[in-house]
């Protein structure tokens, strides 16, 4: 039986990951902030296949030293991570000079800082067993400048460039890394953001977590370098490519206004 890592597990998507690895018998390892969250998820998990275990670890990984924590959950319980989905994440909303900077440099570290490390360590031992699977959640975001969401934008940028770049180093390795990027999502994400408030819901209405999830699920499986989950993402990112930026940017900023 084979073992996912699942970080931001408590909601959202990493709560739909959770239940897609479970009922394909999986076992999974569940990081979140929220123990209460993780705890009713694991009764959850259980119930739709009692075969596998579910390992809770309650810790906020925008905190120095957190990763750490997470791989020393893994080696004192002796767990191998066969899949690691790097979901957690937030965003802010408003212009940065109005922004705490404390929230955004978080960001950057629970965003990026945190996906490369845990990517970095649970890579190496995937290699020396010739096999694993790396998903990484991105964002049509990241293919485009976020005038007032300027931080998380960028965030994503990275997470996008990070994961197709090592897709490609690591090529016949029997490991795969997965860029999972969705466009605007029904998730507790959009609340935490404030999302709700900007224009851009006026014209889009978000994806189904579940239908996001199991898109980035087969995506990984099948060792694919990027998924944009739905035709009208995939022709963004498209006209994203040959748009003069000026012309993005000034859309992106109108969109992204309250």
């Amino acid at each position: 039986m084979k073992t996912a890592l699942i970080t931001g597990a408590s909601a959202g998507l990493g709560a739909e990951f959770a239940k897609i690895f479970a009922k394909d018998g999986h076992s999974v390892v569940l990081v979140a902030r929220r123990k209460d969250r993780l705890e009713e998820l694991s009764k959850e998990l259980k119930s739709l296949n009692s075969e596998i275990q579910v390992h809770v670890l309650p810790v906020d990984l925008s905190k120095p030293g957190a990763a750490k924590e997470v791989v020393a959950f893994t080696e004192k319980q002796n767990i191998a991570i066969d899949f690691l989905v790097n979901n957690a994440g937030f965003g802010s909303f408003g212009h940065f000079s109005q922004l705490e900077i404390n929230k955004e440099l978080e960001m950057i570290d629970l965003n990026v800082r945190v996906l490369v490390e845990l990517t970095h360590y649970f890579m190496k031992p995937m290699l020396e067993r010739k096999f694993g699977r790396i998903l990484n959640v991105g964002s049509t975001a990241g293919f485009q400048p976020g005038p007032f969401m300027s931080t998380y934008y960028a965030s994503k940028a990275f997470v996008n460039s990070f994961s197709e770049a090592l897709s490609y180093e690591l090529k016949d390795s029997g490991v795969t890394c997965t860029v999972l990027a969705p466009g605007p999502t029904q998730t507790e994400f959009m609340v935490v953001a404030k999302l709700q408030k900007s224009k851009l819901f006026n014209y889009v209405t978000p994806a189904g977590g579940h239908e996001v999830a199991k898109a980035g699920y087969e995506a990984m499986n099948s060792g694919q370098p990027l998924c944009v989950p739905g035709i009208r993402n995939k022709l963004l990112i498209q006209t994203l490519r040959v748009s003069p930026r000026t012309l993005v940017r000034n859309i992106t900023a109108s969109l992204n206004q309250m």
